[in-house]
């Protein structure tokens, strides 16, 4: 799988924050993925010193795995909240790079534009992929929202002002929503549909659910 060079990982924090700044503007927040057949997931485990990514390709609308890629590598960018694609973007790039399938919309662990400069690891990714793109994370990194009805679907808009940034999203009840952000060239109603399309009775959609087991794993 292929993906763009838009600028070095290898950079101080400040650095990392400029080019979230310069990046920003360039995410689209319009669209609707059509003919999808093809779904992926990733996600990033840690080991230590050691991060493990994880991409997984499922087809759709089974959602049965069809294929897998795994990269083990040392961490090599600090834990700086906010600059989370710096520390594990380049290894799911390897991952990504080692799977030979297009997808068709991908899923990432984290935030899309639900994110202080607009540039959450699922924004940063879905510029580099340049296809649909989807940010589902498990908490709130900036932004608050209206409390949420038990039953499965239940969504409230996550704001900062007055801006909409995401949707916390009820995906099953009993258990805490999930926090859908736009990550690049989807609506935000769009990736909220979709994720609730891809879920299985988990509370994460199955294209991170699966990507998060391999990356446990």
């Amino acid at each position: 799988m292929k993906y763009r060079e838009l600028h070095p990982w290898r950079v101080s924090a400040g650095e990392a924050v400029r080019i979230q700044e310069q990046l920003c503007g360039q995410v689209r927040t319009e669209g609707e993925p059509a003919n999808v057949r093809l779904v992926l997931g990733v996600d990033m485990g840690l080991r230590g010193q050691m991060m493990r990514a994880a991409a997984v390709a499922l087809d759709y609308p089974d959602l049965r795995v069809v294929a897998q890629s795994l990269v083990e590598r040392p961490l090599e960018f600090p834990y700086v909240p906010g600059l989370l694609s710096f520390r594990e973007a380049p290894a799911i790039l390897e991952a990504l790079a080692g799977l030979d399938v297009e997808p068709d919309l991908v899923f990432v662990d984290g935030q899309g534009i639900a994110h202080p400069r607009r540039l959450g690891i699922a924004a940063h990714l879905g510029l580099l992929l340049e296809r649909p793109t989807i940010g589902v994370a498990k908490s709130i990194l900036t932004g608050r929202h209206a409390e949420l009805s038990p039953a499965v679907g239940d969504r409230a808009p996550l704001v900062l002002g007055d801006e909409v940034l995401g949707y916390a999203l009820r995906t099953r009840a009993g258990v805490k929503p999930v926090y859908v952000s736009v990550g690049n060239l989807i609506s935000p109603d769009a990736a909220v549909e979709w994720t609730l399309r891809c879920c299985r009775g988990y509370r994460l959609p199955e294209p991170t659910r699966r990507a998060h087991q391999a990356a446990s794993g």
